[in-house]
């Protein structure tokens, strides 16, 4: 008996169900055939060119990614667009592609609570719990906070942050100073939860994609801001998150390797 594609998409269904996606998102097995037999898995955070050339060239017919390659449905499929590329390139050298988003991010072990583990942040709580939780679930959703067990400053925060989730830059807003003693960690873009994690007692939020107007606002009332970059509060979890998927395949009596993208770079560069 082979591993199947279908095979690797239960796994991840059963540790990140569809129904914890938010309702703007798209997740699942967006190009490919579920009875297909698995070679390798390369992981990824996003199925660019680059990331399918690496495939090929590592004999990986499934790229598992978080971040959705079909977000929004195509008026067409053609090569004069990046995305019909894609997709033609995908389908000719018979590669699947499997994303698992915002399930992931707000399930129990996912990358809301991988990203806390990574940090140290202990006894953490969901900031937006998932409305289609099973009673007496209290953990699914989006973002988590935490009361930090020592006061930090704004400052040691910073170089903590870019330590564990060994990032060479962030921007960050407020005194330098100022004592921290309960953040707010929502990763990838969480500005959308910077009121409710105001309203929970953050002191701190780290996040990425911020702009300015959001960050002037919150910072003058206060709130210490940590732009730590979609890339950065995303790219550490799911790796760690291969290694749980690498551990549950070689449970089922599979050997198949799992893969991390070596071509998965942060697009932002900075002089």
């Amino acid at each position: 008996m082979s591993l199947k594609v279908k095979d690797i998409k239960n796994i991840m269904e059963e540790f990140a169900p569809i129904k914890f996606k938010e309702s703007y998102d798209n997740v699942g097995l967006m190009v490919g055939d579920s009875n297909e037999e698995v070679t390798s898995i390369l992981v990824a955070l996003d199925c660019t060119l680059k990331v399918i050339e690496e495939a090929k060239k590592k004999k990986c017919n499934l790229i598992l990614t978080h971040h959705p390659l079909l977000f929004r449905k195509p008026s067409s499929i053609t090569t004069e667009t990046l995305f019909g590329k894609k997709i033609i390139e995908l389908i000719r050298n018979n590669i699947s592609v499997y994303s698992s988003h915002t399930n992931l991010d707000s399930v129990k072990g996912g990358i809301n609570d991988v990203i806390m583990d990574i940090l140290g942040f202990e006894g953490s709580k969901t900031i937006d719990l998932s409305p289609n939780r099973e009673t007496g679930d209290n953990n699914s959703g989006i973002g988590r906070v935490a009361e930090l067990d020592k006061n930090i400053t704004l400052k040691e925060l910073c170089c903590k942050i870019k330590a564990a989730l060994g990032i060479p830059y962030l921007r960050y807003a407020g005194e330098d100073s100022m004592t921290i003693k309960k953040i707010a960690v929502i990763n990838g873009s969480g500005q959308d939860y910077f009121y409710s994690a105001k309203k929970l007692g953050a002191d701190c939020i780290l996040t990425g994609d911020t702009t300015y107007h959001y960050v002037s606002d919150y910072s003058e009332e206060g709130i210490g801001i940590i732009d730590a970059g979609h890339f950065g509060t995303e790219w550490a979890c799911i790796k760690v998150v291969a290694k749980k998927l690498e551990n549950r395949i070689k449970e089922m009596g599979f050997n198949n390797d799992v893969i991390i993208s070596e071509s998965t770079k942060d697009p932002y560069k900075f002089k």
